[in-house]
């Protein structure tokens, strides 16, 4: 019966966002409060449940995505993306331009959201393969890869962070095993896949094609551009590896774990941002403040996504839905990471936001991780996995891919819902791979 009432909780949320077209925090919120009143749980403890689970996911989580944002903002309004890019391209030269590409979006893409990140670097691409006279999709598709695969398996991305939150899982093994899974998943549903993508040419639509270019006397230095972009991966590195390597009362793994704490990590590198893409490059300090309370903006939705996504967990656990479905898992043969990734694709498929599904899946089998002794961080990447599967016309990220590269609908799903779905059992695969060697 627990069980059902989750589906019928599930199939609510699908008619809500679908049907009626709700915003998805508020759908999460009124399929809080059914299931939980539905479960038998007081009315009373049910509102209780729904606040706990909005502010005990939101915690640290805010801090980590707001510094995030900010240095996302200061990246794209520095020129410091533009001079990554612009300088790979010029290294790698046309024939390795894909390559060129891929790390351009990977890098950028760590440190911005996938569609800002999209809109930064689609100009970019549009300028080479005028240039070089290249396919647009050659370009696009390594590119949006990148995007996607940092996206759905990189911390401190907001959905690999909020599921890392849910499950316990340590950011910093988590970030290690997601770019070790990354660099393979981006090879194969980038360049690789791109050599199956056939007569899809089409001209670059004139009326999106009108960026913002800065002058190389605008940008700052290469170096100083990819350092700071990554020193929240460094420093979470490094704590990762203390943690691996050094014993538990060491100073230096002390240390390391205080500058590598992700909230620390990313407002140092904010810090630094402030510094290197603002001061430096000669804005003013109001000028610069201006940018970085302007990048909240982009964030309030999907924080207050992820907070309903929370409410929805925590309604789950509060119920006894959690310990319920533990038990019926228990004598189960079917892995909890095959589990995890196949909620979320399924929810994926249903409601389209890739963030909405992870958390909700999340959610559901987060008590498995307890019951089964699987690693948390694996479980991170599997569902981030899962909830990038086939993208297809009730996901934003859908059409903004086919408008920019001109594309019918028929041609988006060969082109960028493949794609999607090439990374998300890449990385399941990936997944079980690692599991094993564990």
């Amino acid at each position: 019966m627990p069980l059902f009432i989750v589906a019928i909780g599930v199939a609510l949320l699908l008619l809500l966002m679908i049907g009626f077209k709700l915003n998805g925090f508020i759908s999460l919120v009124l399929v809080s409060l059914v299931v939980g009143i539905m479960e038998g749980m007081p009315i009373q403890n049910v509102v209780n449940s729904v606040k706990n689970g909005v502010g005990g996911t939101l915690g640290s989580l805010a801090l980590i995505l707001g510094f995030g944002a900010m240095l996302g903002k200061l990246m794209a309004e520095s020129g410091a993306a533009q001079r990554i890019a612009v300088t790979l391209i010029d290294k790698f030269g046309k024939k390795r331009i894909q390559w060129a590409v891929v790390i351009t979006g990977f890098i950028v893409g760590i440190a911005l959201f996938y569609e800002v990140g999209f809109v930064l670097l689609i100009p970019l691409v549009f300028t080479i393969a005028a240039s070089a006279d290249i396919p647009l999709l050659y370009i696009g598709v390594p590119m949006a890869a990148a995007l996607s695969v940092t996206h759905g398996f990189l911390p401190p991305h907001p959905g690999p962070t909020a599921i890392a939150g849910v499950y316990k899982a340590d950011l910093g093994k988590t970030l290690l095993y997601g770019i070790v899974l990354a660099i393979p998943t981006v090879i194969i549903a980038g360049p690789l896949f791109t050599k199956f993508l056939k007569n899809m040419e089409h001209p670059i639509p004139t009326n999106l094609y009108n960026p913002k270019i800065f002058k190389d006397e605008e940008m700052p230095g290469f170096g100083v551009s990819i350092f700071t972009g990554l020193i929240p991966v460094i420093l979470m590195a490094i704590a990762a590896f203390a943690n691996m390597y050094l014993p538990a009362k060491s100073q230096v793994r002390l240390i390391s774990n205080f500058i590598g704490d992700p909230v620390i990590a990313l407002l140092i590198s904010v810090l630094v941002a402030i510094f290197t893409f603002g001061l430096n490059t000669g804005k003013k300090m109001p000028e610069v403040m201006k940018i970085v309370s302007e990048s909240i903006a982009s964030i309030a939705m999907i924080l207050l996504i992820i907070a309903g996504g929370g409410a929805f967990k925590q309604v789950l656990i509060d119920s006894g839905v959690g310990k319920y479905i533990a038990t019926v898992m228990t004598g189960s043969k079917l892995s909890p990471l095959v589990l995890a990734w196949l909620i979320a694709a399924i929810l994926r498929l249903a409601l389209g936001s890739a963030t909405v599904a992870s958390m909700t899946a999340a959610g559901i089998v987060a008590p498995l991780i307890a019951a089964t002794n699987v690693s948390p961080e694996l479980m991170v990447i599997a569902t981030g996995a899962g909830s990038l599967i086939f993208s297809h016309v009730n996901d934003p990220g859908f059409w903004i891919f086919k408008e920019y590269f001109n594309l019918s609908i028929p041609e988006t799903l060969k082109s960028w819902s493949v794609m999607e779905t090439i990374i998300s059992v890449s990385g399941l695969i990936g997944v079980l791979l690692v599991n094993m060697l564990l």
